[in-house]
């Protein structure tokens, strides 16, 4: 796997101060993307053990609520064995953290076993390692920018753990249009 950027004390993906992970590779090319250099599986660098363990530091301050993981599509299938053992990684030594993933792939698509274009041996234990999934590909007819933590308005911004005890979609907190409201 490769990444295209890392940033540290980011504010715009997620809620609170994160670390934001973004990984290369994206076969859905959305229109109107704003990291549309990152659909190369080979953008950016070699996602090593070094770069994982400065993850991992990053996450260790107080002030740091978590990582967030976006691209590129993190839930591409050639991604998910990277993500899931940084994923585990994180849940070992910072369980505070929380985990925030941003994919195209919807979560009707991540949760068959059938769906071979997102669903590899790796998906449900990330996903049971994650706190809030922004599912949907980014529509640039859809887009709004008084959306929270989205781009589009066909975008969810799911609670994972609440939608897998449910065997259904249960929307975030932080789902609403209202970017005034924390």
């Amino acid at each position: 796997m490769n990444y295209g950027q890392i940033y540290f004390n980011d504010v715009a993906n997620g809620a609170g101060c994160r670390t934001a992970l973004f990984v290369s590779g994206c076969t859905h090319h959305c229109r109107g993307c704003f990291n549309e250099m990152t659909w190369d599986f080979n953008y950016g660098e070699p996602y090593t053990k070094e770069v994982e363990d400065e993850i991992i530091e990053s996450l260790k301050p107080s002030h740091i609520a978590g990582l967030t993981i976006l691209g590129g599509e993190p839930m591409e299938p050639v991604n998910q064995k990277q993500i899931r053992l940084l994923l585990r990684r994180i849940k070992n030594e910072v369980p505070r953290a929380t985990v925030w993933i941003y994919s195209g792939y919807l979560w009707e698509e991540l949760t068959d076993k059938e769906n071979k274009r997102c669903h590899s041996e790796d998906t449900d234990e990330i996903l049971s390692l994650t706190d809030v999934l922004v599912d949907g590909e980014f529509m640039l007819e859809k887009k709004n920018l008084m959306l929270r933590f989205r781009g589009s308005e066909n975008q969810r911004v799911i609670d994972v753990q609440e939608s897998l005890k449910n065997n259904e979609v249960v929307l975030s907190k932080y789902n609403d249009k209202d970017t005034s409201r924390t």
